[in-house]
């Protein structure tokens, strides 16, 4: 699992297309009410246009759940925004799908003043938080695992490791970010980066739990779950970033190049037959969410396995749109999407049947979830927010449960 807080970007133009064209297109695609998939997904409304920057808006975050034919979109985890300043992020599921992964942050108004002048985040104790919750659905309670023998203030990255055997996460360890395991329960956490002195971000585990991966001061490296046995996947590229396993293990993507134009990348786990797998374009790789001025600039949108690991999806720039696109391992590539001038998608992600892609649009000044039934490429829109508000962070649920 990639951890899906955003990296500095530089801002996106805001792009408007008619409400008449955005009708048309919709309605000549749309994937009929009855053969949309069961299940529920995940994701983070918030607002876009509040004037005061980037804390203004972040503090709207809320986690939503909806089923996937668009029905029940409901909040979870509510009680945990008990501060005007606190917000809430949908992050992931348990591999149940029965709890939600649920970030709880909150910020000092006073230090994001003071960040809106200096354009830096400050994340020191006392002036900022996040903890990584896991929510049942069926009951709404929560339990905030990354507070049990607390290492730090600012904990996000939560994911099951396989199997069920206990817990990964990034905490802020003396403003160094390092890959952590813990139990289940949120006990016995440890420091598994090894003899890593860098900044470490986009933790994840092979399928099989035998390899780590994640970068450190943007550089990959893939180590043994206890963080010995380090190696560096060399790229000579400057910036290399969220690395994520295969479904088979047998493979890592991941982006290289330079901050702001890279592509995606291949290597196989023991660091063998490295290469660049397919061009982007020149897009820049993030997303921004916000229609104000925000220092941070957006969330990485960066390539997704398919569910079969046969393929990936990417977002990339076609004439003068941020399209989708499905490239094989073999580098035949397919575009999944032709939408008028100014588009941007982003986030794609597969469905466990692997039949449907999630995915964010910005379309007529906001940004939506859609759906695609990769068979025909046609597509419903699964959120209808109005102006001034987003749709970010989409997760399938890995079961096909019903709602609770």
């Amino acid at each position: 699992m990639v951890q899906t807080e955003p990296f500095p970007t530089h801002s996106l133009r805001k792009i408007f297309i008619t409400s008449l064209v955005l009708a048309v297109f919709i309605t000549s695609n749309a994937v009929p009410a009855d053969e949309v998939p069961d299940g529920q997904i995940g994701y983070t409304e918030l607002q876009t246009d509040l004037p005061g920057g980037r804390h203004a808006n972040v503090r709207t975050m809320r986690a939503v759940v909806v089923n996937a034919d668009g029905s029940r979109r409901r909040t979870v985890a509510e009680d945990l925004v008990d501060d005007p300043d606190a917000w809430t992020q949908f992050v992931g599921w348990s591999p149940d799908g029965r709890q939600a992964i649920v970030y709880r942050g909150w910020e000092d108004p006073e230090n994001a003043r003071w960040e809106e002048e200096h354009q830096t985040f400050r994340m020191v104790p006392g002036k900022w938080s996040l903890d990584s919750y896991l929510v049942d659905l069926a009951t709404g309670i929560s339990s905030n695992v990354t507070a049990v023998e607390r290492v730090s203030h600012y904990n996000g990255g939560l994911f099951f490791l396989p199997d069920g055997r206990g817990l990964g996460f990034t905490p802020l360890i003396d403003g160094v970010s390092k890959p952590f395991v813990m139990d289940l329960d949120g006990r016995n956490k440890r420091d598994v980066s090894g003899d890593g002195r860098g900044f470490a971000y986009g933790y994840s585990i092979s399928p099989d739990g035998r390899l780590i991966s994640y970068h450190e001061d943007y550089q990959i490296y893939i180590a043994d779950p206890d963080g010995t046995n380090r190696r560096h996947v060399a790229t000579g590229n400057p910036f290399n970033f969220g690395p994520l396993w295969s479904p088979d293990g047998k493979w890592l993507l991941f982006i290289s190049g330079e901050h702001g134009r890279s592509d995606p990348y291949i290597v196989r786990r023991n660091g063998a037959d490295r290469h660049r797998l397919v061009s982007l374009n020149g897009y820049q790789g993030w997303v921004s969410f916000l229609d104000v001025p925000d220092f941070h600039h957006g969330s990485s949108d960066v390539p997704v396995w398919s569910t079969d690991g046969r393929s990936i999806f990417y977002t990339a720039k076609a004439e003068d749109s941020v399209e989708l696109f499905q490239i094989t391992l073999d580098g035949t590539i397919t575009r999944l999407t032709r939408t008028p001038p100014g588009t941007l998608h982003y986030h794609p992600t597969p469905a466990p049947d692997g039949r449907w892609l999630l995915y964010g649009s910005l379309r007529d000044g906001v940004r939506q979830l859609f759906l695609m039934r990769l068979e025909d490429q046609t597509e419903t829109q699964l959120t209808d927010l109005k102006s001034g508000h987003a749709a970010m962070w989409p997760h399938w649920q890995p079961t096909s449960s019903s709602a609770p």
